[in-house]
């Protein structure tokens, strides 16, 4: 395997596990102008930026490497929460010194990390439609053009698996699992959701850039009409 595949790897895999740690934070960015529903402010999980770089990280994967192994990280990916969880709750469970010993607070650990435990549920809800959503509409793509615009397919792509995604997500790890108002579930499925769309459109010349490097340094990037 080249240096470049295992780095899309990792990036995916490391993205992942990183977005389902610090979802539970949510972020508000102010906005210059009011979107529909009123919304002027961008509300997203704290996790927003690490999970958009999965989809940089899969997209980049198919278009170099096909649509079987792409669906292999993903699976990999999925497989990694379920490691994930076992260790952070092995963790808050196993025997500690008493409160006065410690560094952290140990109810402030288990709050922060446990509170992880929804975040997962909801993003393996989310992740098993959405990712392999991004493979199948990224390989329809790329058949329909004949391996041309690079750009349609990097963006339609992640465009509609996101909006999946973070429907699904906000759905069931805010709304449902945390009792998070409508109106506020609401906004932060449009405030995740543009953020997404924009970083769609602001790593497309990063793609660009991986699959030139991919294509004069790796002799295992699979021609277009490969899958």
């Amino acid at each position: 395997m080249a240096p470049l595949q295992v780095g899309l790897v990792a990036l995916f895999v490391t993205a992942l596990v990183t977005a389902q740690v610090t979802a539970s934070k949510l972020l508000a960015f102010g906005l210059p102008f009011s979107l529909p529903l009123g919304i002027d402010a961008l509300v997203l999980p704290g996790a927003a930026l690490a999970y958009a770089l999965t989809f940089f990280a899969s997209d980049c994967i198919a278009e170099l490497y096909g649509k079987r192994n792409a669906q292999v990280v993903v699976n990999v990916g999925f497989v990694m929460n379920f490691v994930l969880l076992l260790l952070i709750w092995s963790t808050i469970e196993a025997p500690a010194l008493p409160q006065a010993a410690q560094s952290v607070d140990l109810d402030a650990f288990r709050n922060v990390l446990g509170s992880s435990t929804a975040i997962v549920v909801a993003s393996l809800s989310a992740y098993v439609v959405s990712q392999n959503w991004d493979v199948i509409v990224f390989h329809r793509l790329r058949e329909y053009t004949d391996g041309d615009h690079l750009w349609l397919r990097n963006i339609g792509s992640t465009a509609t698996s996101q909006l999946l995604d973070t429907v699904i997500f906000v759905g069931v790890g805010f709304y449902v699992l945390q009792g998070l108002p409508f109106a506020e579930a609401l906004t932060l499925v449009v405030g995740q959701y543009v953020f997404k769309l924009l970083v769609a459109v602001a790593d497309t010349p990063f793609v660009y850039g991986v699959v030139e490097l991919a294509k004069r340094t790796d002799a295992n990037v699979v021609p277009v009409r490969a899958d």
